[in-house]
């Protein structure tokens, strides 16, 4: 599956932003934690929701669709979620916090996702460890025991999303108290600790740096609405400026958006907040800026990859240091191809603003960096086709729609 685009300079119109995929990944593997019926709203069409919907599933828990929500319910009678859908999505591995606590034992393969750089899990098991449990390794499986979880402090070497979430689940049903220290900050955390609590957990602290879980013994049933995305909102606004546009992006929490905004601005482009929207537009040239990815609240590695693709149109050039992943700059070979300017050093990226950069044959080789490049697209002279389009699907509802209702020239092509 490819997508081709088309130069599409000044898009303009509104453009609503679906429910983060960031968040909602966790909340439905928290859903195991609950025999009671578990609704979530607001489900986004994307393909990783597929994947963790599908592996759900397959731990014999009832899941049902209707327009835009997931029901399941039941107990897990599973506890070896299949290798062949935890290779596809690193948010495959949050189902174990949930299934150590219900079932006492898991085990799991080591999780797959995009090939960004190293992630390790081993904040994941020491968590797991100072809450009680038992891990071994055995045939490229992790497998956790535990006859019961019992809080405890816990201490992270690094803020990690996927280390806090996965803790924060197994401690919600843990016997007694857990502190969680220097725990992410990230919205889809805090997000994640509100699900938990609707279902009856006791969780408070979220968005600190120190989480306190008292452990409860049963979750019950819940109806929640996940956050909306900030990484698709804030894609769309660099779109926006990118293309010397004029578009209103819905449904967001400005919050979450500061830095994002923040180098908006400094770049040349105006940004409009209002309560749940804000505008962005840009009739000045493009500025030089320096980004520096870091955890919430820094700016997010998750928008490393299209601002790049932004600067390489500015003038002056801009510097990208990447401090999160140490493999995120697969999308500069890429947009190489495409006429930009840019020098890697290490995690470093200098941008040589250019007048113009032109379409060409390209490759999807992440989430992030696919949408780099249609950004780059946008703003090509000519046609631009991204091949291995399925990685950008990952985490965009229907991203060629609502392009297209900005008055973008893109489509598929089969």
């Amino acid at each position: 599956m490819a997508i081709t685009v088309e130069n599409s300079e000044n898009i303009s119109g509104e453009v609503e932003v679906s429910s983060s995929k960031n968040a909602i990944l966790p909340i439905l593997a928290a859903s195991l934690l609950s025999d009671d019926k578990v609704t979530v709203n607001k489900v986004p069409e994307i393909n990783d929701v597929s994947i963790i919907k599908t592996l759900i599933n397959s731990l014999g828990v009832e899941v049902e669709e209707s327009a835009k929500s997931i029901c399941s319910f039941g107990m897990p009678q599973n506890n070896h979620p299949p290798y062949e859908l935890v290779r596809q999505i690193r948010a495959s591995f949050l189902v174990m916090g949930p299934l150590l606590a219900r079932k006492g034992k898991v085990r799991i393969s080591f999780p797959g996702g995009c090939a960004i750089g190293n992630r390790p899990i081993d904040l994941h098991l020491k968590g797991f460890q100072a809450l009680g449990a038992r891990i071994n390794l055995s045939c490229g499986d992790v497998i956790a025991t535990a006859k019961k979880l019992k809080g405890n402090h816990i201490y992270l070497d690094f803020p990690s999303v996927g280390a806090t979430e996965n803790i924060l689940m197994a401690a919600s049903m843990a016997e007694g108290r857990t502190y969680i220290e220097n725990a992410a900050l990230e919205p889809e955390v805090v997000d994640l600790a509100n699900f938990i609590n609707s279902m009856g957990g006791k969780i408070s602290g979220a968005g600190s740096n120190v989480i306190k879980v008292d452990g409860v013994k049963k979750m019950t049933g819940a109806n929640y609405t996940p956050i909306p995305d900030r990484i698709e909102a804030g894609t769309y606004m660099v779109a926006a400026a990118a293309t010397a546009g004029n578009v209103l992006v819905k449904n967001v929490i400005p919050e979450h958006l500061k830095a994002i905004i923040a180098k908006l601005i400094e770049s040349g482009a105006e940004v409009e907040e209002e309560k749940a929207q804000v505008r962005v537009k840009r009739n000045k040239k493009i500025k030089p800026v320096y980004i520096k990815t870091l955890p919430y609240p820094g700016f997010p590695t998750d928008m490393q990859a299209q601002f790049m693709a932004y600067l390489s149109r500015a003038e002056g050039s801009s510097v990208v240091t990447e401090s999160v992943f140490e493999n995120r700059f697969m999308h500069v070979q890429e947009l190489l191809r495409m006429g930009a300017k840019i020098k890697t050093e290490g995690r470093t990226a200098i941008i040589k603003g250019t007048q113009e950069i032109s379409g060409a044959s390209v490759k999807a080789t992440d989430l992030r960096a696919g949408a780099a490049l249609l950004i780059a697209g946008l703003t090509a002279k000519g046609s631009t086709i991204i091949s291995e389009s399925e990685h950008i699907d990952r985490g965009y509802e229907k991203i060629v729609e609502k392009l297209s209702g900005l008055g973008a020239r893109i489509y598929r092509k089969l």
